[in-house]
């Protein structure tokens, strides 16, 4: 399914609170906690050029997350951001002066963190980021999982000193519990959804996404043409989306917001003119992004920024996870997980549907970019759907360069 956006303010600008959070002050703040972290290398920009001359554009350009801060998703640079950014706020709180990140390893700020808890529902990458973090600073973690969430992501969160809490039904239900568990406890919830009168939080860790949007302008050679953006809740695209409009205001590209099939509900808000809660079905095999319920800061931007919403089916998705492993020409070998490669499946349906290509403008001369999300965060469910094994196809990535 595909269509563009009706809505009454879109192309309109930000709310003056997403403008903020989404600029390019907020997302100097994102790239310096990397800095603090000592690991602030860019993720790698892939060029596939076989494969944009199979689909008759001018350029593909994939920017590879499954290799970011060793959790292998773009998430990692969003609660784990967040965490850190909610202890500086408390320690200068309690210390009554401000705190600089530098002094995060500091004794006193140690203590204060110690005595916090942090908590968040996942559906295996966020809820990483969030115990990352919060081990990072010393603080305490508490992550909510679906019944959905294999043990394989459970597990890889839990070696991060998590407390493992598992919710019966979807990841909404484990959003839900999350929220309400915290308030009896005391914690504080680093969600990357939000909800009425849940805002700031999420925001943050949608500022922390930023960094990726300007490291791959830097990488590119060109500014995109169009971008092809992979969607949950919508916080990676809106991030994406917003911190494009705002660099790049009137030569921004045109910005078009994917969905599972399954779990398309940006594409029904979209449709609605509204937020919209989807009804739950058949669970999609892109797991990080069954979700049935938009974050609102998230819809907030998009109806403003995106050009077209559109689905892709559980076979898209598995088509884009093998072209990626298997490439033609001298395309790089990539590994996506079952979410990371749902952006480039939206390319592959969109230029193969002749009213799509001429709806988007999508020809020979586009320059195309997408985001690889997450590598094979479940490799054993990585090799049910690829029949290879993830390290095989990350040597041939890298033997093949960039």
């Amino acid at each position: 399914m595909f269509q563009l956006n009706r809505h009454s303010d879109y192309r309109k600008n930000l709310d003056p609170v997403d403008a903020t959070s989404l600029g390019m002050a907020a997302a100097e703040d994102a790239e310096a906690y990397l800095a603090w972290r000592g690991n602030a290398a860019p993720t790698p920009l892939r060029s596939l050029p076989a494969l944009a001359t199979e689909l008759d554009l001018g350029a593909i350009h994939v920017k590879d997350e499954g290799s970011r801060l060793g959790l292998g998703s773009f998430k990692a640079l969003g609660g784990s951001y967040a965490v850190v950014r909610l202890v500086l706020e408390e320690a200068s709180r309690q210390l009554g002066r401000n705190v600089a990140m530098n002094e995060l390893h500091s004794p006193e700020v140690r203590a204060i963190a110690g005595e916090m808890t942090v908590a968040c529902a996942t559906d295996g990458n966020h809820g990483r980021s969030v115990a990352q973090g919060a081990q990072l600073v010393g603080a305490k973690s508490a992550i909510f999982v679906h019944a959905g969430v294999s043990e394989e992501r459970v597990g890889a969160i839990a070696r991060f000193g998590a407390l493992m809490v598992r919710v019966k039904g979807t990841y909404d239900d484990s959003v839900a519990e999350a929220a309400r568990v915290a308030s009896e406890k005391g914690w504080t919830v680093v969600s990357d959804t939000s909800w009425p009168g849940y805002e700031r939080v999420p925001a943050l860790v949608m500022r922390g996404y930023t960094v990726m949007v300007r490291e791959a302008l830097r990488q590119l050679p060109a500014p995109p043409t169009h971008v092809f953006v992979q969607a949950g809740v919508g916080g990676v695209a809106a991030a994406v989306g917003g911190h494009l409009s705002l660099v790049l205001g009137a030569a921004r590209p045109t910005f078009v917001v994917v969905d599972p099939a399954r779990a398309a509900c940006l594409f029904e808000s979209a449709r609605a003119g509204r937020v919209v809660k989807v009804e739950h079905g058949k669970p999609t095999v892109m797991a990080m992004l069954e979700c049935y319920e938009p974050s609102l800061i998230a819809w907030r931007v998009l109806y403003r920024v995106a050009d077209a919403f559109m689905t892709v089916e559980e076979e898209d998705a598995i088509d884009a996870m093998n072209r990626l492993a298997r490439p033609q020409g001298k395309d790089p070998a990539i590994a996506a997980g079952e979410s990371g490669g749902a952006g480039l499946a939206g390319v592959l349906r969109a230029a193969a549907d002749p009213e799509i290509r001429e709806a988007l403008d999508l020809s020979e001369l586009s320059r195309v970019f997408v985001i690889n999300t997450e590598g094979p965060t479940d490799a054993a469910r990585y090799h049910q759907l690829v029949g290879m094994r993830p390290e095989g196809v990350i040597g041939a990535g890298d033997l093949a360069g960039a």
